[in-house]
């Protein structure tokens, strides 16, 4: 036992050397998951810091002019044209100078002094639908802020129901806070799925893999020594997407540091074993490269990082069920933001532990059958 130990740590530096003393090597593995966690945190977001937006004035009163100052003094919407008919609304949308345009109408400050309800239009690019709808959102608010002021200003009565908004665990409901968490899953994965699915195939390219064969390694102790490396440098890739969370972003984390290596180590292991199930039935490392990306992207995609598992067709919410990156997700954001202790985690721990058991146990029986 104390044997094979040791060949497996032999075998675990050997793949650790070749992979860090390669600066190109060492550089894909190191940079590519802050890099990207830094350009997904200003890029990937459905939150707006700019909205070009036009005014349409038909009444000119007062009333529109208090309006369009809650715009205008809002740091999110930039006026960038007033309109002088409703025929220039078509070609400001078209030519997408304006996001939106409000649109106000004649009688709008005679029906508010009459107490008779008045209404504005919003008319919304919707060419992107999600940009389209916060922005409708946001002016939503706006004109729900104007309501309630010129309520008190002129001593009318208020509504009889209001609601009161109150976000947990987002207070902001800024989208950085729920992507940066989830990529911690999302970059580990393609970063080790890679790395363990071209080290076999590596060895084969380079003539290096017969010579392995001779030695006394059993499969089981190839594959563990195979396996390792990946697994430490996931966890490390997972802690360079964690400190650029905190470090960087200022995202609060809420949970418990152990709890979430935990999860993300079960993680790993069964993205690590789907890596060497790859490797094993790889001939090159463009074929390794290949198969990998066949089960990232469905990965990815089936993660609920970007779209809710609620709103995917149900034959597809019942394959996410063995899509480990949806439950590394889960886990990521869970504990980040929620701070979901171990006991709350086991609806996601034990499928994740499940995954891993069959995937290094589908890896070593390939690796078994492959070497025979």
């Amino acid at each position: 036992m104390l044997d094979s130990l040791w060949r497996i740590l032999a075998l675990t530096r050997k793949e650790l050397l070749a992979v860090l003393k390669d600066r190109r090597s060492r550089n894909s593995l190191l940079l590519p998951p802050i890099v990207q966690t830094l350009i997904f945190g200003y890029a990937a977001t459905y939150d707006l810091n700019h909205v070009a937006y036009a005014v349409l004035d038909e009444d000119h009163s007062a009333a529109a002019a208090e309006l369009i100052a809650k715009f205008d003094g809002n740091r999110i919407f930039q006026r960038v044209a007033s309109l002088a008919s409703a025929s220039e609304i078509r070609s400001t949308i078209d030519d997408r100078r304006a996001l939106i345009v409000l649109a106000i109408p004649q009688d709008f400050e005679r029906r508010l002094d009459s107490g008779e309800s008045a209404s504005v239009q919003l008319i919304a690019d919707g060419r992107n639908s999600n940009t389209a709808g916060t922005a409708t959102g946001y002016a939503t608010a706006l004109v729900d802020s104007f309501n309630a002021d010129w309520r008190a200003d002129h001593g009318l009565a208020a509504p009889p129901v209001t609601v009161e908004e109150r976000a947990w665990y987002n207070p902001n409901l800024e989208t950085r806070w729920n992507m940066i968490p989830g990529m911690i899953g999302q970059l580990t994965l393609l970063q080790t799925m890679l790395l363990a699915a071209m080290s076999v195939a590596r060895e084969r390219e380079q003539g290096t893999f017969d010579q392995l064969l001779v030695t006394p390694y059993r499969p089981y102790e190839i594959m563990a020594g195979k396996a390792a490396p990946a697994v430490l440098i996931g966890m490390t890739q997972a802690t360079g997407v964690l400190l650029v969370a905190q470090l960087w972003f200022h995202i609060p984390f809420q949970g418990s540091y152990p709890t979430l290596y935990l999860g993300m180590a079960c993680f790993v292991l069964a993205s690590v074993g789907l890596g060497l199930m790859v490797s094993a039935v790889s001939y090159t490392m463009q074929q390794a490269m290949l198969f990998s990306f066949l089960l990232i992207m469905p990965f990815a995609t089936l993660s609920g990082l970007t779209t809710p598992l609620e709103n995917m067709p149900l034959a597809l919410q019942y394959f996410t069920d063995i899509n480990p990156l949806r439950y590394a997700v889960d886990i990521a954001q869970r504990v980040y933001l929620e701070g979901t202790s171990l006991a709350g985690l086991g609806p996601d721990l034990w499928p994740l532990a499940l995954t891993a058991a069959c995937t290094l146990t589908g890896a070593a029986w390939l690796f078994r059958n492959r070497l025979q």
